[in-house]
């Protein structure tokens, strides 16, 4: 039997809610516990790039030419220092794909396509989508298995959330009839604060067992380590942010391996 990656998009329409932190991090734990990982930098900042080392000039074949069809994926995949984590990574160009697919016929299944083209060398395959439901994250919901939500505990978590899960029913009923919500992290916890409290109840009435047990705590060091171009578990492993990461890979593995065994 052929291996097949399981591909899990990691999207949120709003920025600073530890989008990238969380694809980095779990990407790195998986490897940690020996599964193969890749990560798709699909946000034109290219902030999960940058967060695992890659200068610039380590970019010349990058996501944007996966998108546009004038390279294969595999031609894009980058080795990271980190042994079992690769990365296709993202370039500025990126940002005006939407613009120039705007006329083209299965512009929603290009990435989908991409990776099905590709080796299949991975355990999983995390898309790190831009803070936006446009074209970008369209194509890495299509291609995906599940979503991977990660929420801040703020005010209006909630109300924003509502957005994906109305665009993932969308792309249920028109694109990726497979696809499923994996679960719902809660990040930057502070338990200092009230608010973050009341927030984690509230999305876990909502959500119920969608929502992960790990909670990522609201940590310096967390927020440290990509200016050195490190994952957290890297730049400092005993750090409380670095072990709720590690937490959170054995339950991501855990429901994976309850939903592939349906």
């Amino acid at each position: 039997m052929e291996h097949e990656a399981r591909i899990i998009a990691i999207a949120n329409q709003k920025g600073g809610v530890g989008k990238t932190t969380t694809a980095i991090n779990l990407a790195t734990a998986l490897a940690a516990i020996q599964k193969r990982a890749l990560i798709i930098d699909l946000d034109p900042q290219g902030n999960a790039s940058t967060g695992l080392g890659l200068r610039p000039d380590d970019r010349d074949i990058n996501t944007y030419h996966v998108m546009m069809g004038e390279a294969v994926l595999d031609s894009a995949v980058t080795k990271t220092d980190i042994p079992g984590l690769d990365i296709v990574p993202s370039g500025i160009d990126l940002s005006g794909v939407e613009i120039e697919l705007i006329d083209v016929d299965r512009r929603e299944y290009r990435l989908r396509e991409a990776i099905r083209s590709g080796e299949r060398r991975y355990d999983y395959i995390l898309i790190d989508c831009p803070p936006a439901l446009g074209l970008l994250t369209v194509n890495a919901l299509v291609a995906a298995d599940s979503v991977l939500v990660p929420l801040q505990c703020e005010f209006f978590a909630l109300e924003g959330i509502s957005h994906l899960t109305r665009t993932v029913e969308r792309i249920r009923s028109s694109y990726n009839p497979a696809l499923e919500i994996q679960g719902i992290v809660l990040t930057m916890y502070d338990r200092r604060n009230n608010l973050s409290d009341m927030v984690a109840n509230d999305v876990r009435a909502y959500f119920g067992d969608k929502v992960y047990n790990t909670v990522i705590p609201r940590n310096v060091r967390v927020s440290e380590a990509p200016s050195h171009g490190r994952p957290v578990l890297i730049y400092d492993i005993n750090c409380a942010g670095s072990q709720a990461y590690l937490h959170l890979a054995s339950e991501v593995i855990h429901r994976e391996r309850r939903t592939t065994a349906i």
